[in-house]
């Protein structure tokens, strides 16, 4: 049945030139996908230059900011502090009591958490009990 096939297919005319029209496709094709290649390749590290230029500057100019606005700061508290020993203390608790309040929330999610780990766990290993029963079942 195949030499059937391939006797009808030899049969067929074939136009004049199809070879070379192809080919010069083809190559038209290679030509334009190297050609946007080429542009990405010319893109890509113009933007990465640009980018890497502005990251530069936002950081240099953040992080200047930061440092001139804790010195500011960094005065304010120390001349605080110092003058008033009481207003300190009371600084000191409130700021101890935040801690620990804020402390106590992130363990409460923290027994949330280990407890949806440990039902999830328990579920996994029932269910890993269950596949190595029927497992031994079908064996």
């Amino acid at each position: 049945m195949d030499e059937l096939d391939y006797k009808a297919l030899e049969q067929i005319p074939i136009p004049e030139g199809l070879e070379e029209r192809l080919s010069a496709k083809i190559d038209e094709w290679e030509k334009e996908e190297k050609q946007q290649k080429a542009k990405h390749r010319v893109l890509r590290p113009n933007i990465l230059r640009y980018t890497a230029a502005a990251a530069s500057v936002v950081l240099i100019v953040g992080v200047g900011i930061h440092l001139l606005s804790q010195d500011k700061y960094m005065n304010l508290a120390e001349q605080d502090t110092y003058q008033d020993p009481m207003l300190a203390k009371q600084e000191a608790e409130r700021a101890l009591t935040l801690l620990a309040v804020n402390l106590n929330k992130g363990m409460g999610h923290l027994d949330k958490a280990k407890a949806l780990s440990d039902k999830t766990e328990k579920t996994l290993n029932e269910q890993l009990n269950v596949l190595k029963q029927y497992e031994t079942d079908n064996h």
